[in-house]
């Protein structure tokens, strides 16, 4: 007589995260700096799932991987890693021991050979750029209040617009190899802010952050349109024609698309997600409010003069 098949206790699994990317210097574990992967890893210790480390010595379960390296500073709301998981391990299981800054809100039961790197056909980045708008219809007081970053819309989308399609971006970023890559941009107006999607099916090193910077120097006057084409051009660039990235606080993994997986939402889990994201919102906010504040009083002084 044969033992009856018992339930299988482990199943790969990939989840969906979202991080606040401001506190992290990135994702990827490092020896002396503290990342979103070692929060992950952390979280996983405390529930028995891998042998407890020290920041980058931390174990990883079998099949361990991520969507992305995004950098220091950068956020996402999509960043997806994948591994052998205890099948209680749910999202909402998985936050009971997470920051705030740190919240996985949904998750897929996927092929045991499923890798979270590999497998994603799309990558999908926003960038959100404080620019009040500089041209003929813009309110004036925005762009003669904040003259630093004021950008002139139509010219800003005709800059990015140029770095659609296949092109090889080895100007742009300091990667030597998978520098060739088929883009898709567009650019939407939020109030004073600039909504900027790259999508790929990968990107080398800072490539966003540094089309993001050119276009922003086409959009403000200083630069002219034909630099960008300069950009693409097989020869390489001189450093000082070249173009650095734009900070990386206001750029989120937004979405990472993979064709052979089914996210389901954990309500519960998503729901804590957003009221952490509320707070942290609400405290940036206030922030924003009183420099702002400083600001205009400043603003005014100097007009009074």
């Amino acid at each position: 007589m044969t033992d009856e098949p018992t339930a299988r206790e482990t199943v790969t699994r990939a989840f969906r995260v979202a991080y606040d990317g401001r506190e992290y210097a990135g994702f990827q574990r490092q020896p002396h700096a503290h990342t979103v992967g070692d929060a992950l890893l952390e979280a996983l210790a405390e529930h028995g799932v891998v042998d407890r480390g020290s920041g980058a010595t931390h174990a990883t379960p079998p099949g361990y991987a991520a969507a992305g390296r995004t950098d220091a500073g950068v956020s996402a709301v999509a960043q997806t890693v994948a591994f052998e998981a205890p099948t209680w391990l749910t999202p909402r299981a998985f936050n009971g021991h997470l920051p705030g800054s740190v919240r996985v809100w949904a998750a897929a039961d996927v092929a045991d050979d499923f890798h979270a790197t590999h497998d994603a056909v799309r990558r999908t980045y926003r960038y959100h750029l404080h620019a009040p708008e500089s041209g003929a219809d813009a309110p004036s007081s925005a762009a003669r209040r904040d003259r630093e970053h004021a950008v002139d819309d139509d010219r800003f989308r005709t800059a990015l617009a140029r770095f659609d399609g296949k092109h090889d971006f080895h100007n742009l970023t300091a990667d030597e190899t998978g520098t060739v890559r088929d883009l898709d941009t567009a650019a939407t107006r939020e109030g004073n802010a600039l909504v900027v999607e790259i999508a790929a099916d990968g990107f080398p090193r800072a490539l966003v952050r540094r089309i993001i910077g050119a276009a922003r120097a086409v959009g403000r006057g200083t630069a002219d349109p034909a630099w960008i084409d300069r950009l693409l051009d097989a020869e390489p660039i001189p450093g000082e024609r070249g173009v650095g990235p734009a900070p990386p606080e206001p750029l989120v993994l937004w979405d990472v698309t993979y064709p052979d997986a089914e996210f389901a939402v954990d309500r519960e889990a998503a729901e804590s997600a957003r009221v952490a994201f509320g707070e942290r919102h609400r405290d940036a906010r206030h922030a924003a409010a009183a420099t702002g504040a400083v600001r205009d009083r400043l603003f005014s002084a100097a007009e009074e003069v």
